[in-house]
């Protein structure tokens, strides 16, 4: 049996699956508890302002495999866009079988047909070993720059 492996842009009936995602992946890489109730109003607000960002998805022999969140940054320096790779999930049972992999490149010819994007960013925990290696597998290189923040 062949496998397939659909990358595809997330509509209105996937908000479910992508609070899902988010509550779980919080859970696993922060061990936060998220309200669902707010990462859907959260989900449903890209969904309803593109200028925002998008949401891939992806299947896997027709299963909701995983997915991830693209925003945007404008550089000025640039003149163009960084796409940030956030959010992104992977369910268990999927991982190890490229399916990042798909997504990543399928966003990159994305990115690259777009026209107006420079390049892809993305942050991940400092522990998280493992998902630096998968970026580093992919020819992602970590930047010279620290992230601050101030929570409001």
């Amino acid at each position: 049996m062949e496998k397939s492996l659909c990358i595809r842009r997330v509509t209105s009936e996937d908000m479910n699956t992508l609070a899902d995602f988010n509550t779980a992946m919080a859970l696993e890489t922060e061990n936060r508890l998220l309200d669902k109730d707010i990462t859907l109003k959260g989900a449903a607000a890209l969904l309803e302002n593109p200028a925002y960002g998008f949401y891939l998805m992806a299947e896997y022999n027709g299963e909701v495999a995983g997915s991830l969140m693209v925003t945007y940054e404008w550089s000025d320096w640039r003149n163009k866009l960084y796409w940030w790779v956030q959010s992104v999930y992977i369910k268990p049972e999927f991982r190890r079988k490229g399916i990042f992999r798909a997504m990543y490149e399928s966003l990159t010819e994305q990115a690259k047909e777009a026209g107006n994007v420079c390049g892809l960013r993305l942050y991940v925990e400092k522990e998280n070993k493992r998902a630096q290696t998968t970026y580093a597998e992919l020819g992602m290189t970590p930047s010279h720059y620290l992230m601050y923040e101030t929570d409001l």
